[in-house]
């Protein structure tokens, strides 16, 4: 379907508003186009005298129109919510974030609470404005509590460590990272390992140089447990041994597919990272979804992983789950929620299934849980909440069934700090390894800087003398903010 703007200079925004109606469909915007084009269907949007206009034409025309106000970003805004109008009058649909389409809903409401607004006055805006509706308003205003506290700990010099392992058991239909099948890519392990603590060494002389101090390390992928123990410890070593860990206040290691987890990894994992937060992830507690979405762990091995956690001693746990996963139903959903719930982990994450082009899954097979996954996910909230875990990081995504989000829940002092810390882009975040993205944060202005690397471990591999040079741009960064 094309949207026709007229010469206004918001395609961008109002093509994510309109693709909220239109899941797994394209809304393509177009610089112009008549308002009595015959089309059908299309949409359009102008500014007509003191007017603004946006219309929907699908054999006969509706109009909606009001007032233009006098210049900047209330013209965006007042497009959009003509055009969620029509559209929810149009498909039924009436998406409960609103006009609010991106990626960090709670930074803002974050930085409106830091410069006095009353909570009041945010949801007279968040709501009549924005078109929030109230359940996710609370929502937002919950974490946004949650976070405060954690934000201001951050100092200028302040920054997290991201270490990727792009490497997994198998690939899950949803997934769309820079992982591989570590059966497919087990001879390019040793070798990436290497170029690895390599990067490790020469980003650690870089922050000691700028005297940055680090707040959080995060080992992520992929499946950092598809490495060996021995592997694996190299590569905590190699951070142990480079930076100062002396102020460090977390450390998480994603142990996220059970069938990847031994008591070996485990201990050694608790050994050189004492406090640790280690996730270990079902997204759910039916064999018959997971079989579906390419997991190959069983449910049984799940309880046997968290068992073995808590043996050795790890009392920071995380669990994920994912609502609207194939062939999963409302009752599967909540049973994968209430067992979840029974194993007590300190944090829990929900997702909600987003469909992404690099995923295997489609948006016609995800089409069939767009009706089930808001009472998924309100459920989910209702029960985990009543057993004391409160929000305290919220994000959305393109491609998310029903435009949701995705919120990590936590027991108080157990929240996850780099992903609130990523979230909100608090201070920077240094990333290496294959597929990884550096986000450098300017201590002062806030501008942010990115500097990534290559995507897959044989480019990164190949092309390394190149990710060695991009490394220095986080010392010319830091050098100019001063």
């Amino acid at each position: 379907m094309n949207l026709y703007l007229n010469g206004l200079p918001y395609g961008y925004e109002l093509q994510r508003v309109c693709q909220m109606f239109f899941f797994g469909e394209k809304v393509l915007p177009q610089p112009e186009g008549p308002q009595d084009t015959q089309e059908s269907p299309h949409l359009g949007v102008a500014k007509i005298g003191g007017e603004l206009r946006a219309w929907l034409y699908d054999g006969e025309q509706t109009l909606r129109r009001c007032p233009a106000p006098e210049a900047g970003r209330p013209t965006e805004e007042r497009l959009a919510v003509l055009l969620y109008g029509i559209l929810s009058e149009y498909t039924g649909l009436r998406p409960s974030w609103g006009v609010l389409t991106g990626v960090r809903p709670i930074k803002q409401m974050v930085a409106a609470l830091e410069d006095g607004m009353s909570e009041e006055a945010i949801k007279k805006r968040y709501q009549e404005d924005l078109l929030v509706s109230p359940q996710r308003l609370q929502l937002a205003l919950d974490t946004a509590r949650t976070e405060l506290p954690i934000l201001r700990k951050s100092t200028p010099d302040s920054f997290s460590l991201y270490v990727s392992i792009p490497f997994c058991p198998t690939r899950c239909a949803y997934c769309s990272f820079v992982s591989h099948s570590v059966g497919q890519a087990a001879r390019l392990v040793p070798d990436y390992l290497d170029h690895l603590c390599q990067e490790i060494q020469v980003t650690a002389a870089i922050v000691r140089n700028l005297g940055l101090k680090l707040r959080a390390v995060y080992f992520g992928g992929g499946t950092p447990t598809t490495l060996s123990a021995e592997q694996l410890g190299r590569v905590m070593k190699t951070v142990e041994q480079e930076f100062d860990l002396s102020d460090l206040w977390e450390y998480t290691v994603e142990a996220g597919r059970p069938d990847t987890i031994t008591k070996e990894k485990l201990e050694t994992i608790r050994a050189l990272a004492p406090g640790v937060r280690v996730s270990i992830n079902p997204q759910t507690l039916s064999d018959q979804v997971l079989e579906a979405i390419g997991r190959r762990h069983t449910t049984s091995q799940l309880y046997w992983a968290m068992d073995l956690a808590r043996s050795c001693g790890l009392e920071n746990i995380n669990m994920d789950l994912i609502a609207g996963l194939p062939t999963d139903s409302l009752e599967g959903f909540q049973a994968s929620i209430n067992g979840v719930l029974d194993l007590h982990p300190e944090n829990i994450t929900v997702h909600t299934l987003t469909v992404k082009r690099a995923a295997n899954l489609t948006f016609q097979q995800a089409k069939d849980k767009l009706d089930l996954v808001g009472d998924m996910v309100n459920y989910a909230r209702c029960q985990i909440g009543d057993k004391g875990y409160a929000p305290y990081y919220l994000y959305r995504q393109t491609g998310t069934l029903s435009s949701l989000e995705n919120v990590g829940y936590a027991k108080p002092g157990c929240e996850g700090l780099y992903n609130v810390y990523i979230m909100d882009e608090t201070h920077s975040i240094l990333a290496v390894g294959a597929g990884a993205s550096t986000k450098l944060r300017h201590p002062v202005t806030g501008k942010i800087e990115r500097v990534y690397n290559y995507k897959y471990p044989y480019e990164y591999i190949s092309q390394f003398s190149t990710v060695l040079e991009r490394r220095e741009r986080i010392r010319a960064f830091y050098q100019e903010a001063k």
